[in-house]
């Protein structure tokens, strides 16, 4: 799946990537390839990014690795639209 993640001072990362584990307003969950198409607020906490990520050397320190191979940014809120196989993050 596609993963396009943007803050407001710039967009952070935009590239293929296997899943993605985000922090919702009711509880985390995550979205696996060709995941039905969903809207959702999301909470303060990590986004867990599965795959490999090829992070632009400005953007690099705001993320940091997880446990089994995950990437993660944390954010303090957001929303996340996923459609057609594109997720788009817009995160503080």
């Amino acid at each position: 799946m596609y993963l396009e993640i943007v803050t407001p001072e710039a967009v952070l990362f935009t590239g293929e990537v296997t899943s993605v584990a985000v922090p919702g307003v009711n509880g985390e969950f995550q979205m696996l390839d060709n995941h039905a198409p969903i809207i959702s607020l999301l909470g303060k906490g990590n986004i867990k990014i599965y795959g490999d990520m090829n992070l632009e050397e400005e953007v690099n320190n705001k993320f940091t690795k997880g446990e089994n191979g995950s990437t993660l940014l944390s954010i303090s809120s957001g929303t996340i639209e996923m459609k057609d196989n594109k997720v788009i993050i817009l995160a503080d």
